[in-house]
């Protein structure tokens, strides 16, 4: 693909797909693998030449490497968006990816913590503080985050780039950013506010502008910050080590519907549409939702 091509969907993207950096960067390294198979001596690819049997081999050299079903429909999905866009730019003619299919995926229940392994892991932070193991200020600040993330069922990258001018505790509320630049209101439980309000009261933070989640400088937490945090409270209450903070999430909408709550409201709760309460749930008021929350939620 020539450097031209290239660029101008990297800017397709951006621009009509509203990718991140991330998908971007996905999107290139998928791109790199499929052509070092075209390619093997880091010769450059000739796109509009790529046959169906190049593309079908590359998927079967992926499935015999080991690489999981997931892995392999998502590198077949990165190369028909690629030729999708090559086609209508007129680079090429012909879209080798056609009527392809990658591999069956096999239903894989989420792992998630139970409502009193949950408990335990939020007691940490408190109890590391009682015992001098972790600073006050810092023991606040990471049982608002894991509160926060608990109570809402956030993504760990929505949580970090939440500002105090998002919240609004008297009413249990905050509006975050979600994927594709998307923003939706999220339930606060009564654990999570006051979480929250005593890490603000300890921070000395609440200027609007300010993160909600940052360290001592000042600076918001990223992702890997908050998952190192969550590995030492993890241990700290005997607990595997390999969850997440995507886990809470999963816990967070496990726990909501074993509770009894509407699938629809989860879903609206988590961000996996485009959601708005007026569009979505015309008769529905933010109201409601916290009633049907309170009533669903461990820790509401």
């Amino acid at each position: 693909m020539s450097p031209d091509a290239e660029s101008r969907f990297s800017a397709y993207l951006m621009a009509e797909r509203n990718a991140s950096r991330h998908t971007l960067a996905s999107y290139s390294a998928d791109f790199r693998d499929f052509a070092s198979f075209i390619a093997p001596g880091g010769g450059s690819v000739d796109w509009a030449k790529v046959s169906k049997a190049d593309v079908r081999n590359y998927l079967l050299k992926l499935g015999s490497s080991g690489a999981s079903p997931a892995t392999v429909r998502r590198r077949l999905s990165s190369l028909r968006s690629l030729y999708r866009f090559l086609a209508r730019e007129g680079y090429v003619e012909d879209d080798p990816t056609r009527s392809l299919h990658g591999p069956k995926l096999s239903r894989r229940l989420p792992k998630v913590l139970a409502p009193q392994e949950m408990e335990r892991f939020l007691s940490c932070p408190g109890k590391a503080a009682a015992e001098g193991a972790v600073p006050v200020a810092e023991a606040a600040r990471d049982s608002a985050v894991f509160e926060f993330l608990y109570s809402t069922g956030c993504r760990v990258s929505e949580a970090t780039g939440l500002c105090w001018g998002s919240i609004d505790l008297r009413r249990g509320t905050a509006v975050v950013v979600g994927k594709g630049s998307k923003e939706r209101l999220v339930i606060l439980g009564a654990q999570a506010k006051a979480a929250l309000g005593r890490w603000r009261d300890v921070s000395g933070g609440g200027e609007p502008s300010a993160p909600v989640f940052a360290s001592r400088t000042g600076k918001a937490l990223s992702p890997r910050d908050v998952e190192r945090r969550m590995k030492f409270y993890l241990a700290m209450a005997s607990l595997p080590l390999d969850v997440t903070p995507h886990k809470l999430r999963h816990s967070f909408a496990t726990h909501l519907l074993v509770g009894g709550a509407d699938p629809r409201r989860v879903q609206a709760m988590l961000g996996h549409a485009n959601l708005s309460t007026t569009q979505i749930y015309p008769h529905v008021s933010v109201e409601r939702l916290k009633s049907e929350y309170a009533r669903s939620h461990p820790r509401a």
